[in-house]
């Protein structure tokens, strides 16, 4: 009941935040009024963290002892910011004021007083001690299925990925062919394609238990199978018969790796702005222009490629999704098919696949590629995916910050400084303890967005809320993580340096946090614009 009833008086500050937002748009644009907009949807946000908190200690029958002081962490320090101060980026801080809502917060405050005013420094401490202990919160799905799928994959994570990744990391190298097999036969990339196309048919939420888990050992693996989830739905629902028996079968198979090229020079989230060209010609579709920040792009068969096919029409309009099947790279022949070229972005971190800037001077695609048979289609057949690809995103973030308190946590019970493990010093246990938080937060925040996509409902909302949260929580472990380490940490040879590296893609990519939180705003206020 204590937990009801602060969220219930947290769903009160949400809704008034959310009133005094649609009332300041009345006489403003949400792009001219972004920082007001952008904190109700974190504020929309942090409350849909509470509700999935809450919704997994009831899953639970109340939760273990050790359920219940993270629960409360996570409330207390999460209607803290609700009353005081909400970040939004190392240096952007929402505060009630900023949305007129000073009211609706001391009211806030007021409810939830006996949360706010209380000391938690004593299940800090608690907490970090039964991490010491080796306790973990409640994890089970209650599924039997479920929770085998998780064991398998972190077995399969502990034994093939992070033995080997911070090698891999440092010599920038491709995710071996054999780990990809090994991947392709647990199922990996066809975790939801439908069976009658040779995938397993299984949920969005297995798609997040299994992303999460080879995320843990390295984004690179976690990631693989981005690139066929997003490919495999867009088939699925957009395809016509003939390219869904032609190609689902391969990407589920892992015969086919498919890579995602949309992203071009200088237009970042404004797709409507592309201007790569596709023109219909005897031969098949002629493509024309360049494509920027292409993930896998050199060792992969088949291109799911946005592209313009009617430079006459503005905007959206003129979009069109074309399956291009291409040669498969090599080391020595990075781009083997003809009218197609591309180099290397060389990054910090996020590697195992590696970044291409690509550029296309005539090359063909077969007459039948296009995706559905239909022009003009491709934004549509594109945004479809979006909250899978989401979804997914933030179940990475969950992954990277497990592994990030997995390595603060190792470090801290193994480091001795002036004659004791320094997990025993309270700024250090407070950063496990915190992380741990934050990772159970967006842990089922991510969950609560996967059953709402399995449940057929629109959910870019929480989507956009699980990919916000959880990567905000990756970077903060991992940068907690590493402050543990303390010099150690900014050395190479420490996996807590790749994590750190990895951490930082998660607020960009699969759109970005600034992007997350217009989508928000915008989706609960009625998509309202001005």
């Amino acid at each position: 009941m204590r937990f009801a009833a602060a969220l219930e008086a947290a769903e009160d500050c949400r809704d008034a935040a959310k009133a005094a937002l649609v009332a300041r748009l009345s006489e403003r644009s949400i792009e001219a009024d972004q920082r007001a907009a952008h904190g109700f949807a974190w504020v929309a946000t942090s409350v849909a963290a509470l509700d999935a908190v809450h919704l997994w200690l009831d899953s639970n029958g109340g939760g273990t002892q050790l359920d219940q002081q993270i629960a409360s962490l996570i409330f207390t320090e999460t209607l803290g910011q609700l009353t005081g101060g909400l970040p939004m980026g190392q240096n952007e801080i929402f505060r009630p004021i900023d949305l007129g809502i000073n009211n609706a917060a001391q009211s806030l405050e007021q409810n939830c007083a006996s949360w706010l005013h209380a000391d938690q420094a004593d299940t800090r401490e608690a907490v970090a001690q039964a991490l010491a202990e080796g306790q973990m919160p409640s994890e089970s799905l209650h599924d039997a299925e479920l929770d085998a799928i998780r064991d398998q994959y972190r077995r399969f994570t502990n034994s093939e990925i992070l033995p080997h990744a911070h090698r891999w990391h440092l010599a920038n190298d491709l995710i071996p062919d054999d780990t990809i097999s090994a991947m392709a036969a647990l199922g990996t990339f066809g975790v939801c394609i439908p069976t009658e196309y040779d995938g397993l048919g299984l949920s969005k939420l297995v798609m997040c238990v299994i992303t999460e888990e080879l995320s843990r050992g390295w984004i690179g693996a976690g990631s693989l199978s981005t690139r066929s989830e997003i490919a495999g739905e867009l088939i699925s629902m957009g395809g016509t018969e003939a390219q869904k028996t032609y190609w689902l079968p391969k990407i589920a198979s892992g015969e086919v790796l498919p890579t995602a090229v949309f992203t071009e020079p200088d237009t970042g989230s404004d797709l409507g702005a592309l201007q790569t060209r596709a023109q219909r010609t005897a031969d098949g579709w002629a493509i024309n222009g360049a494509k920027t920040w292409i993930t896998h792009g050199s060792r992969s068969d088949l291109m799911t490629m946005l592209v313009r096919t009617a430079p006459e029409e503005k905007g959206y309009a003129g979009l069109s999704m074309l399956l291009v099947p291409k040669p498969r790279g090599t080391e020595a022949d990075l781009f083997q098919a003809a009218g197609m070229s591309g180099s290397e972005i060389e990054v910090l971190g996020y590697r195992g696949m590696r970044e291409y800037a690509l550029q296309f001077d005539g090359m063909i695609a077969p007459d039948d590629a296009l995706l559905g048979g239909e022009e003009g289609q491709g934004f549509k057949q594109l945004m479809r995916t979006f909250e899978g690809a989401r979804i997914q995103t933030a179940a990475r973030a969950v992954g990277v910050a497990k592994r990030a308190l997995e390595l603060g946590l190792d470090y801290a019970t193994n480091r001795k400084q002036f004659g004791k493990a320094i997990i025993g010093f309270p700024r250090v246990a407070d950063k496990l303890a915190m992380s741990l938080a934050d990772f159970v937060m967006t842990r089922e925040l991510t969950y609560a967005a996967a059953r709402a996509k399995d449940s057929g409902k629109r959910c870019d909302i929480e989507a956009g809320m699980a990919k916000l949260l959880a990567a905000r929580a990756a970077w903060s472990n991992a940068d907690a993580a590493l402050q543990i380490h303390g010099g150690n940490g900014y050395a190479l040879e420490y996996e807590i340096s790749r994590v750190l590296c990895d951490a930082r893609i998660l607020n960009i990519f699969e759109g970005a946090a600034e992007i997350q939180a217009q989508v928000i705003a915008k989706g609960l206020i009625g998509g309202r614009s001005s």
